[in-house]
């Protein structure tokens, strides 16, 4: 896989048990890139590791005034350099390559994670983890895997090396394979409290980076209540922390580097001290002396890969974690389904609660408990995130069709719908039936004034549908991001559209407007509302009314506004002293009915009697 050819036509299915299992996966799934950037290492460290042995030949050759030794040292030398600079350029494509491929190969699965999840995933784990892990964790997690190569690249280099010393010159070489082990393991007993101080760095992080992103999406409503200053201070807070754990992991850090200039500094003391005496006694030539402390110094360069793979792994290894527990995360039902691919019709049906949508007809939910009511219309689209009984549209259940056809079938719009960045033109761009077209959609939501707004706001753009909406619509009112959405779900014009509280956020005379306009829009379709307000009650074909997650009373608005008071409840927003009040009141109305009924009807009572009597019955209520 190179860059050019990316995305990846299928990222695969990763192995989300734990973070080294997921980093393992992602290494054995770009394999070939792997095996490439290790031959270009090992040409690149074989080349600058041979150097040594090309000028040790070249001083022995100049001390005995050999000219065809010499020229034969130049040209190996030459050679070498080649080498060097041919593998370095390639080892950096290749591990650049590898880098760049993990990354997006993580995103990618992110990404298809979350769509597959939707808005379950935040429900799980928090918006700010989802943030971290999608953007400074797939670098951490994609230098891992790209470091994997170069290490093993220079840890076969310095095996080559050490094996040539030896035949080279077995007094030194003996030293330096002694010597070495210790260089490459002596960082070890450091390693576990560097890799513990890089999770707590992390941790800290990602608590920021979440109350980062939170404090961001709430930045209206803390400017309406003048709450800047107390999440700024909060941010402060957290972000010294994050600060105090980088630079206690840095020390540490830091503490390895310096084990690890001041250990082959020491064996190069020993090598020159040893190489001396043997040349004093005439055991060794200046030459192989000169080759041996040459070879020595160059191996500090692949040795330093040893502290680089330590350092990625501490530090993608709790990124690998954090990336592998949002990939393992499910949903409740099979996304691909037991029934072929279709889209069914008829009336939308739930049996946990006995709600019955009847096709083509706009059907009001009332529910009291705001958390049951989007469990609810979850259920309703599909595929939910809990597990449950299958809500059935036309008889079937969506459950078991897949997870596509369940959505084309019926649409649920959320009841804090995001917008993306980009145009309206853009926003708008979504799969429908092609039966709406934007402006019928536009008209029917309502977004006559975001129009004028957005053109307003563009200097650019002539045409409001080519005005850029900024990210999550910012730039736009409450109310005016949730009619766009309304007008976005309107296009699509699925076989049932379930909306919760899409009025929430808009004017009453904007409402009762949007009420006509969806109603003469969806004529003829299943519609399904969740709602509260009197004004799209009234305009309903049906209403069910929902309490302690059962259907406890169906009807027409005016209907139920009589005969069921806690509806009335809900929808009026009365108070339990309110609620007593009324109750007691139509309980005596309807003792006083009783009472002078049969006299009123016999004209047995006179008006004096009538009035009595109901004097009797106020005092007794």
């Amino acid at each position: 896989m190179q860059i050019r050819d990316l995305p990846f036509p299928d990222p695969g299915v990763p192995d989300a048990r734990s973070g080294p299992r997921f980093l393992w996966w992602l290494f054995r799934n770009q394999l070939g890139g792997q095996l490439k950037s290790l031959a270009w290492g090992l040409l690149h460290f074989a080349s600058v590791s041979a150097l040594p042995f090309c000028v040790g030949l070249a001083i022995q050759a100049v001390v005995d005034r050999s000219g065809t030794r010499l020229a034969l040292a130049g040209g190996v030398m030459v050679l070498c350099c080649a080498g060097n600079a041919i593998g370095d350029t390639f080892l950096h494509r290749t591990a650049v390559t590898n880098w760049i491929t993990a990354a997006a190969r993580v995103q990618q699965l992110l990404a298809r994670k979350t769509a597959l999840l939707g808005s379950a995933l935040t429900r799980r784990v928090a918006a700010g983890e989802v943030v971290a892990v999608s953007t400074g964790d797939v670098e951490k997690i994609g230098w891992f895997v790209e470091a994997v190569s170069r290490f093993t690249a220079a840890a076969l280099t310095i095996v080559l090396v050490c094996v040539a010393l030896v035949v080279y010159e077995p007094a030194l070489g003996v030293v330096v394979i002694a010597g070495l082990p210790v260089l490459a393991l002596a960082v070890l007993p450091l390693l576990p409290r560097a890799t513990r101080r890089a999770d707590v760095q992390r941790e800290k992080a990602g608590r920021a980076t979440e109350l980062a992103s939170d404090t961001v999406a709430g930045l209206r409503v803390l400017r309406g209540i003048g709450g800047e200053e107390l999440f700024l201070d909060r941010y402060r807070s957290a972000s010294q922390e994050v600060r105090h754990a980088a630079v206690r992991s840095a020390r540490m850090w830091s503490l390895i580097s310096a084990i690890q200039v001041l250990l082959p500094g020491l064996l190069l003391v020993a090598v020159v001290w040893h190489g001396v005496h043997l040349a004093r006694e005439g055991r060794i030539g200046v030459g192989e002396l000169v080759t041996v402390y040459s070879s020595v110094m160059i191996l500090t360069y692949p040795l330093r890969h040893f502290e680089e793979i330590a350092m990625a792994y501490s530090f993608s290894r709790p990124s690998a974690t954090r990336a592998a527990r949002v990939l393992a995360l499910e949903r409740a039902t099979d996304t691909t389904g037991s029934r072929p691919a279709e889209v069914p019709a008829g009336d939308l049906y739930d049996p946990t609660t006995g709600l019955l949508a009847r096709e083509g007809r706009l059907t009001a939910v009332v529910c009291g408990d705001p958390d049951a009511a989007g469990r609810l219309a979850e259920r309703l689209g599909g595929h939910p995130s809990e597990e449950g009984t299958s809500a059935l549209l036309g008889g079937v259940p969506l459950d078991e069709l897949p997870l596509k056809s369940a959505r084309t079938a019926v649409l649920v719009q959320d009841k804090d719908p995001v917008l993306l960045s980009g145009t309206l033109r853009e926003l708008l761009d979504v799969p429908a039936s092609g039966a709406v077209g934007a402006e019928d959609a536009l008209a029917a939501a309502q977004c006559a004034d975001v129009l004028a707004a957005l053109a307003q706001g563009s200097l650019g753009a002539d045409d409001p549908m080519d005005a850029p909406i900024t990210e999550r619509g910012r730039s736009l009112s409450g109310g005016q991001r949730q009619r766009l959405a309304l007008a976005r779900s309107l296009i699509t014009d699925p076989e049932a559209l379930v909306l919760d509280e899409p009025t929430s956020a808009v004017d009453s005379h904007t409402e009762a407007r949007i009420a006509e306009g969806l109603r003469s829009l969806r004529a003829g379709r299943t519609t399904v509302v969740f709602t509260s307000s009197p004004l799209l009650l009234d305009r309903a074909d049906r209403i069910v009314f929902l309490h302690d997650g059962e259907v406890a009373a169906v009807g027409t608005h005016r209907d139920l506004l009589h005969t069921e008071p806690r509806y009335r409840a809900v929808v009026t927003r009365e108070t339990d002293e309110e609620t007593a009040a009324h109750q007691d009141g139509t309980t005596a109305g309807d003792e006083a009915t009783k009472t002078l009924g049969p006299a009123l009807d016999d004209d047995v009572l006179g008006d004096d009697d009538v009035l009595h009597r109901l004097e009797e019955i106020e005092e007794t209520a």
